[in-house]
Parts: structure tokens; sequence; C-alpha cells
């Protein structure tokens, strides 16, 4: 393996950088590039057969030019939907992003626990699956919110965030019937821990917010492990499939995390 091959993270928008903060807290020194379908953005309200021929497609591109020792699909929405699409495609590891139900439920009092995602997300078999296997003794509340992944967005771009747009969206959990019972969130989008504070102070009441991203550096890890690794650290990648000034102005976000160079697929 070279030293110098990156771990690359995916995802429609740069809600995947919740998940490169604990990675490189895990490998400081490891190459990373990040890629963002911003000509495709947002998935969440794609259908799955978009997304399931999309991203697949996408990530062979990616493969092909940057040659990575391992995939991160860091959104929940192309996991749900093209993850064994993705792995049966690629010829190198492919980590995916599920809903952290099973942690949510094992950390829940009440037994009533939210799923807050895409409605791409909230509404897949798998998470019904997730629900079955690690949650069958809870109520499991379910809420597709697209406004917080543009809130999410415009939150890294510098803008202002309006505090009432997160507490709407918010409420079409607490609105449900047993809402008020809910003592545990899971983030099941990559873009919605970008949003903790503002999440947190929406909480109609003290809230455990739940997401994968410490998991998924851990599964990195795994799969890394005894590989080489640049001796120092590495100035990062961010690729993008359109770049606008959109995208432009994410620059000192990214340059912040790590990313000092940003070009287009």
């Amino acid at each position: 393996m070279d030293r110098d091959a990156p771990i690359l993270f995916f995802d429609s928008g740069v809600g995947g950088l919740s998940v490169v903060g604990p990675a490189r807290a895990l490998l400081p020194t490891a190459r990373f590039v990040y890629a963002a379908d911003s000509a495709g953005f947002p998935y969440g309200t794609q259908t799955e057969a978009e997304i399931a021929a999309r991203v697949p497609a996408l990530l062979g591109r990616l493969v092909e030019r940057y040659r990575p020792r391992l995939v991160v699909i860091a959104c929940n929405t192309a996991s749900t939907i093209a993850l064994s699409v993705v792995r049966a495609a690629l010829d190198v590891p492919v980590v995916g992003t599920v809903p952290a139900i099973k942690p949510a439920a094992l950390a829940s009092k009440s037994r009533v626990i939210g799923v807050l995602g895409t409605d791409a997300t909230v509404r897949q078999p798998y998470v019904d699956r997730l629900s079955t296997e690690f949650a069958s003794d809870c109520i499991v509340l379910r809420h597709g919110s697209a406004e917080l992944v543009v809130l999410a967005e415009a939150k890294l771009r510098g803008g202002p965030i309006a505090q009432h747009d997160v507490t709407r969206a918010l409420a079409g959990l607490f609105d449900q019937d047993g809402g008020d019972r809910m003592d545990t969130i899971v983030l099941a989008c990559t873009h919605f821990p970008l949003l903790a504070e503002q999440l947190a102070a929406a909480a109609s009441h003290p809230m455990l917010f739940v997401d994968g991203s410490a998991g998924i550096a851990r599964r990195i890890g795994f799969l890394t492990q005894g590989q080489d690794f640049p001796r120092h650290p590495i100035p990062g990648t961010a690729v993008f499939t359109r770049v606008d000034d959109a995208v432009r102005a994410l620059g000192p976000a990214l340059a912040e995390r790590g990313f000092a160079e940003t070009v287009a697929l």
C-alpha cells in the first residue's frame, strides 16, 4: 500500500465533514480526499433509482482518479440505498454510514427515540430492519427534513442560521404521538451534527443526540490497521462535481478541516 494513498470520503454535499473530524483525530497523518456531488445535491429529495444509478458511477470515477486505500460513503441516504451496489462494483473496501439506531436504543431511558434524516433515508426498509433488530422495545419516531440539510450547508458557508427554522424542523418529531417522551434522537444525516448547537437549543426538553461518526472512525481504523501512512500530515483535496460560488464560499470551512485544495471532478 502506497503510504500516500488517500482515504476517500463521499457525500452529496459537505455533511460528510462531520465524519472526517473523528477519522482525522484517529489517523492524523493520513491523506484525505473529500468528494461532494454538488451537481446532484441534495440526495434526500431524489428517487431511490436516481441515487442507485448516480452514486456507483461517480465513485467509480473517483476511485479511478485517486486510487484510495478505502472509500467512506459519508452519507446516510447514499449508504442505505446504494452501499451494496458500490461494494460489488469497487475493488477497495467501502465503509457505509447507517442510522445509529442501536446506540440510541441502548442509551434511551424512556424507550422513545427519534430518527431525524432526509426524506429518502427515513423511508428506507433498512431503517425498518435496524429498528426491528435493535429497538424492538422502543417507539421509533421518524421525520425527514430537507431544510436542515440546506441550513447545514449555509452554516459552513458562514451564513446566518435562523433558530426558528431548526425548531420547526425538529417539531416534526416532537409533534408526533409520543414525541413528548422522546429522550434520544438519531441524527441520520451526516449534515445534521454540523447543526448540533442549534438542534440542542431547539429541543423542547433535554435530549441526547446520537450519530455514527465515532463508529465509522473506528471502522476505518480497523480496516487500515498495520498500513503505512505518511509521517507528517498531508493537506487534503476537496473534489466537487460542480464548482460554483456556493462551493467557493466553503473554502474557509474546508481549509479549517485540512482541505487546502478544491478541484472539479
